[in-house]
């Protein structure tokens, strides 16, 4: 059997569809494993901001289409890059283990020092709050591009850090160029961060897919996407989620920024197989809570 995988052709995307494939390798060597690789409109325009023009969504269109042509069946997404709303024609079939969901603070090459005076480049407004509460002081601009080309706008003095996630730097290979890892609490991740997901049409044999799927990374993923997804939240809306599991417990943290802006953090914990309900009631408890202040 032959499975087409389809991925955004930036190198990080391509790392982390080529660690879905060898896995599938692993697991099923009868399969023959084919990449197609294309640039997603949010790959192509990169002069506005994702709110701009219409959110993290556009990364994933032309993966999609892709899919409903029958030019491949599966696609790999970084999790948090996907909307909320899952296509009933292209469902979620796997999530991988979760690498390290937190957010760096990354400065330029041979620099120790936070550098106040110039900007610090960040495209989450999720983490350009968060950060602004750590350094009131700081000045943020948006930056667009792959992690490479951030990285290469920083190094050229264009901006004083990046706020990147460590998992994107660690698939890369450039742990080193992390300088702060900021805890949870400092800094929420974003709803599915670190976690990949794996998509493809209904038709797809699931059997293909067997051990594919890693059971903390679903009950994680499912339950922050549906937290942001209770609040009507898209990928580049200001919320965060954050679940853990422990044997049998899921423990989930989330973020609502209100209209003026301000954090209302809140935690619930419960049976694993209720994570989805327990992260429904979470973000209507601090939606509610942010309309009372």
């Amino acid at each position: 059997m032959k499975l087409r995988v389809a991925s955004r052709e930036s190198r990080l995307a391509v790392i982390q569809s080529q660690q879905v494939m060898e896995t599938l390798a692993r697991l099923h060597p009868e399969l023959e494993l084919e990449l197609v690789t294309m640039k997603t409109t949010g790959d192509r325009i990169l002069d506005r901001t994702l709110d701009q023009i219409g959110g993290k969504g556009l990364f994933v269109r032309e993966l999609d289409e892709t899919l409903r042509s029958g030019r491949a069946e599966l696609s790999v997404h970084s999790c948090k890059d996907l909307p909320m709303e899952e296509p009933a024609d292209l469902p979620l079939l796997a999530f991988s283990c979760r690498e390290d969901p937190r957010d760096a603070l990354v400065l330029p090459r041979g620099v120790q020092t936070l550098d106040l005076t110039r900007p610090v480049g960040c495209a989450s407004l999720r983490r350009t709050l968060q950060f602004q509460v750590l350094y009131p002081d700081a000045r943020v601009e948006p930056v667009r591009g792959n992690v490479l080309t951030r990285l290469r706008k920083l190094d050229e003095g264009q901006f004083s850090a990046l706020i990147l996630a460590v998992a994107g730097l660690r698939r890369l290979g450039l742990e080193e160029r992390i300088s702060r890892i900021f805890t949870p609490e400092e800094m929420l991740p974003a709803a599915g961060q670190g976690i990949l997901a794996v998509q493809g049409r209904m038709d797809l044999d699931p059997a293909c897919l067997a051990g594919l799927d890693d059971p903390d990374g679903r009950d994680c993923a499912l339950a922050e996407r549906a937290f942001v997804r209770t609040l009507d939240g898209g990928c580049s809306a200001p919320t965060a989620a954050y679940a853990q599991v422990e044997g049998d417990t899921l423990t989930i943290r989330g973020l609502y920024a209100d209209t003026d802006g301000r954090l209302c953090r809140g935690s619930a914990s419960g049976p694993r197989q209720d994570g989805a309900a327990l992260a429904v009631d979470l973000a209507r408890r601090l939606k509610e809570d942010a309309h009372v202040r």
